[in-house]
């Protein structure tokens, strides 16, 4: 295999894991992972096929848990502070000796896989587990190489992940005893002390936002799909926008539903599968990925099944709202088999405006798109987290994935930029929120308006409407937009009291301009002069 970026040595170690445990399993097919799953009770099937596993007292990822270790590969590249901790490399050879007697003795599945659909810029990991089931979700979730490049696999990246190994604070320089520690220069991600899946994907796509910018390409937190003309649209978007529905279009091709890298021939996939949300899954409101997510080879975590019939009930909470949906890209049918497109010809960035005074459709000039990916901003509604209010809460999440940027997010907005005027896609604002007031007052933006909104955009239907300037947000909103109400394009008309809509929209970009202010000085002025301001 090879990587992009950072040269690093070869010779780096894999902890030599197999060497330690009593019984190793390698590349189990799907089947066979799933037959050892259900022998070792870590999940049950559902009456459609798919294994049902939970995952414990985490439900969703741990950032405060992950660090990344602080060394000539990493001191001046990473993006030091609250989001990338730093651990010493004395601390990581502590867990690296946790980890091994934490490895022998026990029974241990392995999968060769790759990360990248660009030959030229993907990097082979090797993920070892403790569970049958995480070993079904990375081979899910990564590309799955021949039979032939298996015979001769030799890993770039090697992920160990044994949930039963826990750290202990004093020792090991952890947070708490669970950990997510990536080591830049032996290639190795260590996991320990959480049952959550996640942390195996999102631990590489941490690796690949590492190492793509030293070769001028861009990875990606978003979704991508293709039409019949072959034109690429991508989709940015914290969790609840929409990034996974509105890129699953009976439509277009899907390319893939998270994670991608924009190269010099165009967008490719970092991975081979979906891990879309589950909560109040319908086959009505989306049908591909209620399709994939009742089948066999499909993984559901933290889904509730009928005691007597086995039918996964989505709507169910009990255990999370997080509850999520692992499959295959090839359960959507129609999906692009390279993992591959062309240069994208639309930029669509989504939010989700529980406040409910941005326009639903904006387009954006290249400054404004920096602007906006460089805030990553939705808004959060009482009741999806603990110790929230009745009020939203305002989120600003960086490159629309913070948590996952090793690097200076103006590093990331800087190749954007690049790209965009390279190629000339078009930018766009999409709002999925709230409409006629805030969360609790107002209604949410229908799915059928934003998916009209989103093919107008793609078929080109813009190119003889006439756009204005939206007095609050400085954004510019088309008049009309073929199968949406007028009214519904100008959120201050769908308010009972205008009063109401211009303090909400004031306070909102007050909440801009001050999440905003720590990027000033490493942007353009005229990235600044595009941004949302308060009204003087």
């Amino acid at each position: 295999m090879t990587h992009a970026g950072t040269p690093i040595p070869k010779s780096a170690p894999t902890l030599s894991m197999a060497t330690l445990a009593s019984e190793v399993h390698w590349n189990l097919n799907r089947a066979n992972l799933i037959a050892w799953s259900l022998r070792l009770n870590e999940g049950k099937l559902s009456a459609q096929g798919a294994l049902v596993t939970g995952t414990g007292e985490f439900t969703g990822r741990s950032p405060k848990d992950k660090f990344t270790v602080r060394d000539g590969v990493t001191e001046n590249k990473v993006d030091w502070g609250v989001i990338n901790q730093a651990i010493s490399p004395e601390h990581y050879e502590r867990l690296v000796a946790l980890m091994q007697a934490g490895a022998t003795d026990k029974r241990l599945f392995v999968q060769d896989l790759i990360a990248g659909a660009d030959a030229g810029l993907q990097i082979g990991v090797r993920v070892v587990t403790a569970y049958a089931w995480h070993n079904l979700f990375a081979q899910n979730m990564f590309l799955r190489p021949s039979p032939e490049t298996r015979e001769n696999f030799e890993p770039d990246w090697t992920v160990i992940d044994l949930p039963h190994v826990v750290a202990d604070p004093t020792q090991h320089g952890t947070a708490s005893g669970t950990f997510i520690v990536v080591n830049f220069s032996t290639r190795t991600v260590l996991i320990g002390g959480t049952q959550y899946a996640g942390e195996i994907k999102k631990s590489i796509f941490g690796v690949l936002n590492f190492l793509l910018p030293d070769s001028g390409d861009l990875p990606m937190h978003c979704s991508a799909n293709v039409g019949p003309a072959g034109d690429v649209a991508l989709f940015f978007g914290l969790s609840g926008t929409g990034k996974t529905t509105l890129s699953a279009d009976p439509e277009r091709a899907l390319i893939g539903d998270d994670e991608h890298g924009w190269g010099p021939d165009g967008i490719f996939n970092f991975e081979g599968g979906c891990y879309a949300k589950a909560i109040n899954l319908t086959a009505r409101a989306e049908p591909q990925i209620h399709a994939a997510s009742n089948r066999f080879g499909a993984l559901l975590e933290n889904v509730v099944l009928d005691p007597v019939t086995a039918e996964p009930d989505f709507t169910d909470v009990s255990l999370t709202e997080n509850t999520r949906s692992s499959y295959p890209i090839d359960f959507i049918p129609g999906h692009v088999k390279t993992g591959r497109g062309r240069d994208p010809r639309a930029v669509i960035m989504l939010t989700a405006d529980a406040y409910g005074v941005m326009p639903p459709l904006a387009r954006l000039t290249t400054d404004q798109a920096m602007y906006h990916f460089l805030s990553g901003y939705t808004a959060k509604v009482a009741g999806t987290e603990r110790g929230m209010g009745s009020e939203p809460q305002a989120t600003f999440s960086t490159c629309f994935g913070a948590p996952f940027m090793p690097r200076h997010p103006s590093e990331y907005a800087d190749l954007l930029r690049q790209k965009v005027e390279a190629t000339g896609a078009e930018c766009w604002l999409v709002n999925t929120g709230w409409t006629g007031g805030k969360f609790g007052t107002g209604h949410r933006i229908p799915l059928a308006a934003t998916r009209a909104m989103i093919s107008a955009i793609l078929s080109g239907a813009f190119k003889d409407i006439e756009f204005r300037q939206d007095p609050y947000f400085g954004l510019m909103v088309p008049e009309a937009c073929p199968a949406v109400p007028s009214d519904l394009l100008n959120p201050s008309t769908t308010w009972q009291k205008l009063s109401e809509y211009e303090d909400t929209a004031d306070d909102l970009a007050q909440r801009f301009a001050r999440n905003f202010e720590r990027f000033v000085d490493t942007v353009p002025q005229s990235v600044v002069e595009s941004g949302i301001r308060p009204r003087v």
